[in-house]
């Protein structure tokens, strides 16, 4: 549907154009005139959709629960880790973080039920990692480490969503989720993600010891 508005847009802007070139060899320059600004007008919301669609690309499609990311810990010294993030799409990323425990965030954009007939399912993309400590105390004065999982936009479909939502009615829900578990050596992790956000589950032994009773 977005590739077919962006169609539309630029087909609309041709079209004006065409007609602000013929206007202005009949010697009309206020129908000449008229016809740019409309036809810039669709230029413009062709390419700021066109901006919008490569931004929501970097989003994944989320149908159901799916794993979201792998992550290995290697203990490099005292709440020293290095850990390994492995996406179901193949990237890759090797990290330090400092603390006792790890965070992944994400954002979530969810559309109402109209939009996703027409093929808006519900998105998500990880956005951060970092180490965290468990006292308020450690968190104030201790080093803190904070990893990006994503490059920036151009232009960002979340913060336009954020500001526009007024003018986006088919935008059912934008929000933030966050988990976060103990780092141990050797411990590995799978996060993975759902309609109501991100969830943590231990893969291996020393996970399963690090994390205790958490749930």
């Amino acid at each position: 549907m977005l590739t077919l508005f962006i169609g539309a847009c630029a087909a609309l802007g041709l079209a004006f154009l065409l007609l602000a070139v013929s206007a202005f060899r009949r010697r009309r320059p206020v129908a000449s005139a008229a016809h740019v600004l409309v036809a810039s007008l669709f230029l413009s919301a062709a390419l700021l959709s066109g901006f919008l669609g490569a931004s929501l690309l970097t989003y994944q499609r989320l149908t159901h629960e799916q794993p979201a990311a792998d992550l290995a810990f290697t203990a490099l010294g005292e709440r020293h880790f290095r850990v390994v993030i492995r996406e179901p799409r193949g990237y890759t990323q090797t990290l330090d973080l400092r603390g006792d425990e790890w965070q992944v965030d994400a954002r979530i954009l969810k559309w109402h039920g109209f939009a996703n007939v027409l093929g808006f399912d519900t998105v998500y993309r990880l956005e951060r990692i970092g180490g965290r400590y468990r006292t308020i105390a450690d968190e104030r004065t201790a080093p803190r480490t904070v990893h990006a999982l994503h490059e920036p936009d151009r232009i960002d479909t979340w913060e336009v969503a954020r500001h526009a939502s007024g003018w986006l009615p088919f935008l059912d829900a934008k929000y933030g989720s966050a988990v976060f578990l103990p780092m141990a050596d050797g411990a590995v992790y799978r996060v993975t993600v759902s309609q109501s956000g991100l969830v943590a589950r231990a893969l291996n032994a020393p996970a399963q010891a690090a994390a205790g009773g958490w749930k």
